[in-house]
């Protein structure tokens, strides 16, 4: 795995023996530390391991293999030792002068030594069955060849058969690296979103990355991986221009990032309209109930977070989507779309666009009483914010129009104190008057509210 070239030309002799006496300094810490483990707990200082496999420094077998730019792989505590504790700017193997300090994970080496440990342990012949040892391999197998191969999609398709059959594999292919390696074939597209090849690879890489996701295994690395600002851009891509399983997998990921309270800001302004054009186009699909409501809870999250997002969403389009949904929308999809527009009125280009719809005062007014008494809360919460904000003549009469006010006094009459009652005492103390005026407007409620000719 590694050559130890030792150069002793133009190196004084007495760093190199300074050098010498830290490294042994390190070695005999770390023989110590093995001598005070357990024997029963600590097969490998049992097992006679290949010579590629130890560290160069303590010459133990390595546990989180790592390359300098020398190229020589070391354990990570033990060169960041030499390097940061002991403030050396050489590699010890080869006594190179060392100017890029930064260490890359070999997981390519920590596979390897993790197989063989499987292979050599004194427990393997009980503990993993034919079948287990066989698949963890498999994994070792397809994760070397996702590294080396340009062909990935037949080797992604076999992972996610592997990961769907338990957590053990999950936790495998997580040791293993794996996660690291489906994110450089998701952030692939960003460098070159035309290659189909790469285009492909990124959504089968989503499609198992989402297993992991669904089943909340590990899921504070998962996300932390997949927050990251490369990946972000590359799943809303997909989002956009990809296939209708891959758009599935990106928006069931989004959805679960956006419960870690990701911060938006900086996605919505790079590509906020084309993102909340696609999550509409998912948010109406009428097959797949999950996209739908992914969409839905996605689109809450985000303009909850942001309100510059609400202006994108409107530019998108979700006003006119939503109130055309809305009619044929169950209970639980009815909530969402209120929910949804009373955040896009919370603003003054959704105020704008909603007014401007002609169906819209009809639409939400049918959900008044029809639906759950959340969904009846949220649709007086829209009204009040339309008629809080210079309602135009042509609103309001439209409110008396559809039973909107109607349905007000019955409210007002049916309902107690409360946060609800109060929009509604508001709505008919700043509108009154002009809604007195028509013959349908009950007398009693001009004096309750102090209306007069």
């Amino acid at each position: 795995m590694y050559n130890c070239i030792y150069i002793i030309d133009n190196i004084d002799i007495r760093e190199r023996a300074n050098c010498m006496l830290q490294m042994m300094s390190i070695s005999v810490k770390s023989l110590s530390t093995i001598g005070s483990t357990p024997k029963s707990s600590n097969h490998d200082s049992e097992m006679e391991f290949p010579q590629d496999f130890r560290c160069p420094i303590s010459m133990e077998l390595m546990k989180e293999p790592v390359i300098i730019s020398t190229g020589v792989t070391y354990e990570r505590k033990n060169i960041e030792k030499w390097f940061f504790s002991y403030n050396k700017k050489t590699c010890p193997a080869t006594m190179q002068n060392i100017v890029n300090f930064g260490v890359t994970p070999n997981y390519t080496l920590k596979r390897l030594i993790l197989v063989w440990q499987n292979s050599h342990s004194p427990s393997s012949s009980s503990s993993p069955s034919p079948s287990e040892s066989f698949k963890h391999d498999e994994i070792v197998s397809l994760l070397d060849t996702l590294a080396s191969s340009p062909f990935k999609v037949k080797s992604l398709k076999k992972l996610e058969e592997i990961i769907k059959i338990g957590d053990e594999r999950k936790h495998d292919f997580i040791i293993l690296g794996g996660l690291d390696v489906l994110f450089k074939l998701v952030v692939q597209i960003l460098l070159d979103c035309s290659d189909f090849a790469v285009f492909q690879a990124c959504e089968e890489a989503l499609g198992v990355l989402q297993h992991f996701v669904a089943s909340g295994k590990d899921d504070g690395k998962v996300i932390e991986l997949l927050s990251q600002p490369e990946c972000m851009k590359s799943m809303v891509i997909i989002l956009q221009r990809g296939s209708k399983e891959a758009r599935v997998y990106a928006i069931s990921i989004l959805k679960k990032i956006a419960n870690s309270s990701f911060n938006w800001k900086d996605i919505v302004d790079d590509q906020g309209i084309g993102m909340f054009k696609s999550m509409l186009e998912l948010a109406s699909d009428e097959i797949s109930t999950k996209a739908s409501s992914s969409a839905f809870n996605l689109f809450i999250k985000i303009l909850d977070s942001s309100k510059k997002s609400r202006s994108k969403a409107i530019e998108a389009g979700a006003m006119c989507t939503l109130i055309e949904l809305l009619p044929d929308a169950n209970m639980s999809k009815c909530e969402k779309i209120l929910q949804i527009i009373k955040l896009l009125c919370e603003c003054v280009d959704g105020r704008m666009a909603f007014t401007e719809h002609r169906l819209a005062t009809g639409a939400v007014s049918i959900k008044m009483f029809d639906v759950s008494d959340m969904a009846s809360k949220i649709c007086v919460k829209i009204f009040s914010l339309i008629c809080s904000f210079h309602p135009t003549e042509k609103v309001l009469e439209e409110m008396m129009v559809y039973g909107v006010v109607k349905k007000l006094v019955v409210l007002l009459h049916t309902s107690g104190p409360s946060s609800t009652n109060n929009k509604v005492v508001d709505m008919f103390k700043k509108n009154g008057n002009l809604w007195r005026r028509h013959p349908c407007f009950p007398d009693e409620l001009k004096g309750y509210l102090c209306l007069h000719h």
